[in-house]
């Protein structure tokens, strides 16, 4: 048997990274403002990262996959840092990584420019940038240093020379889709503008390794860097469509070579009868497990929404013959399968320590299936190393953390985080404004006592009973939604099974009645459907799939 350990999205932010200027910061710790903004958070990356592959090690796993975004912007910096930490561990453990670049490694030909605003002891804040025509704003002061600078392939790649992008002695079989030739010169193709007008070469880090006899893994490049119609200049920002959004929805239109590869190494692989494992950054099918639609339909264009690769996209992926595929990029844990005839295709979406839930995964190549188990790792020692500096932050500006700082584990903080990121974010940016205005108001009482209701009903006609102090308000059923969304089965070890049996019978209540499509007890019940099939969907925190069927089992088949 061969053991794999799959990390995603580490974000790795060094936080003794130092300006070099007699006002820089002492540490450079992001704001928490920043921090509950964003989909992960910072500062927490620089002691999750050794936290992970210690856990990693004391399992006795040497070769570890990381599916994108090694670190937190790109920036030159950052990047030295976040590789030092992995040639630590091969040097001392005898670690091996193989990796592939995520949306937040590099940028196109010539990347581009990185502002983070770093906090001082009082609180404030000073700007750090790689761009000199960057404004302060609110920070205290400007620093620029061209180490924030985030590279495009011809320096980020490089940087990850020893993550599988280039020929080491270890491995027993390297190539990319362009042949045997590893160096960055031999690995380039013409990428055009939707246009046609614009022409640009761009660099494929894409390769397959055999790392131990009979294991293929293929590390495939998704990021796509689409030249803009019009565009001129290859060196700005604004020249290339971000493949943040596009991912794999972007690769049969502008990488097919790439899917030509796939299949021949797919092709190759069951000839020879190796057992192949490919990965990228981005999903390859649709995570949020059938219910993008009604999403789409309940809150609109949503980052996942936007996010999700469509049906066309799964079938071209799936018609290449690769079977299992390991993803990160939406920091979630899930399992997707899709078939179309004789072809089937599972995406595995593998978590990250710095968004909600924590965790990795092991998978486990065994006599004709994988095992692939889910590791939570809620304890980091150091989570709290910016705590005193949010403290100071909070009460400069006066506004509530949210008790983000007064957490006890890692996990507890990035579960706090999350529903920070619900009231900051996800409520005021990506719900209709009549429903998000109902959030804060209304319990669990309401919601059933709506259900009642058969009369259509508008969310400006509801009044809010009495308060309750035994019923759960609907913001806590709203945040344990999202902790479903991006968890699944690893998420029932932080929801109490008495507020899940309390979601069931809701959701049953409102599956009974019959609503006009635009009327608030619809809506209420399109939300409560999506959660039902979240704890409905495949298994995935610790399963086993055949290899010849694709059949996903959830327990372990093998010894």
């Amino acid at each position: 048997m061969t053991r794999i350990a799959v990390i995603a999205d580490p974000h790795f932010h060094d936080v003794t990274y130092r300006a070099g200027q007699p006002h820089a910061p002492l540490a450079a710790v992001r704001s928490l403002a920043d921090t509950v903004a964003s989909t992960r958070v910072f500062n927490e990356s620089y002691p999750a990262l050794p936290a992970l592959l210690d856990d990693i090690v004391a399992r006795g796993i040497e070769l570890v996959v990381l599916v994108g975004d090694l670190t937190d912007d790109g920036q030159r910096s950052t990047m030295a840092a976040a590789t030092a930490v992995l040639q630590d561990y091969s040097a001392r453990h005898g670690l091996r990584f193989l990796a592939t670049p995520g949306n937040h490694d590099l940028y196109a030909i010539h990347g581009r420019h990185q502002s983070k605003r770093f906090l001082d002891a009082d609180g404030s804040h000073v700007l750090v940038t790689s761009d000199p025509e960057a404004d302060a704003e609110d920070s205290t002061a400007r620093i620029v240093s061209s180490n924030m600078h985030c590279g495009g392939y011809d320096s980020a790649i490089p940087a990850m020379a020893e993550l599988g992008f280039f020929r080491r002695p270890w491995h027993l079989h390297w190539e990319s889709p362009f042949g045997p030739d590893d160096a960055l010169s031999a690995r380039s193709f013409e990428i055009r503008s939707a246009d046609g007008g614009t022409i640009r070469r761009m660099v494929d880090s894409s390769y397959l390794v055999e790392p131990v006899e009979g294991l293929w893994v293929l590390s495939i490049d998704a990021n796509v860097f689409e030249p803009r119609d019009g565009d001129r200049d290859p060196t700005l920002e604004k020249s290339y469509i971000d493949s943040t959004d596009a991912g794999w929805n972007a690769m049969p239109r502008n990488k097919p070579f790439v899917l030509a590869w796939m299949r021949d190494v797919a092709a190759r692989a069951k000839a020879l009868g190796k057992t192949l494992l490919a990965f990228s950054h981005y999903p390859v099918l649709d995570p949020l497990n059938g219910t993008t639609a009604d999403e789409a339909r309940l809150l609109g264009d949503t980052s996942f929404v936007r996010r999700a690769p469509t049906a066309a996209t799964a079938e071209a992926a799936a018609a290449t013959g690769v079977r299992i595929h390991f993803s990160g990029h939406l920091h979630i844990n899930d399992t997707a399968r899709v078939s179309s005839g004789d072809d089937w295709l599972i995406n595995i979406a593998v978590p990250s320590m710095v968004g909600f839930p924590p965790a990795y995964k092991i998978a486990t190549v065994a006599a004709g299936c994988l095992d692939v188990e889910t590791v939570v790792l809620t304890e980091v020692p150091g989570f709290d190393l910016a705590f005193d500096l949010y403290k100071a932050e909070a009460k400069l500006s006066g506004e509530d953390d949210g008790g983000i700082a007064s957490t006890t584990s890692h996990g507890a903080f990035l579960s706090t985080h999350l529903a920070e990121m619900v009231r900051r974010r996800y409520l005021p940016k990506e719900w209709p404004a009549d429903l998000a205005a109902l959030v804060p108001r209304l319990t669990l009482a309401d919601l059933d006592r709506l259900a009642g209701i058969a009369a259509p009903l508008a969310p400006a006609d509801v009044v809010p009973q009495a308060a309750d102090a035994e019923a759960l308000p609907f913001f806590e059923l709203v945040v344990d939604w999202y902790r479903l969304r991006k968890g699944r089965h690893v998420t029932l070890d932080f929801i109490a099974p008495e507020r899940l049996d309390a979601y069931r019978a809701l959701a049953a209540r409102y599956r009974a009645g019959h609503w006009p499509a635009t009327s608030l007890q619809a809506r209420i019940a399109s939300f409560l459907a999506i959660l039902q099939s979240y704890l409905a969907s495949l298994p995935s925190r610790d399963f086993s799939i055949d290899l010849a069927t694709g059949a996903v089992a959830d327990r372990f088949t093998s010894a």
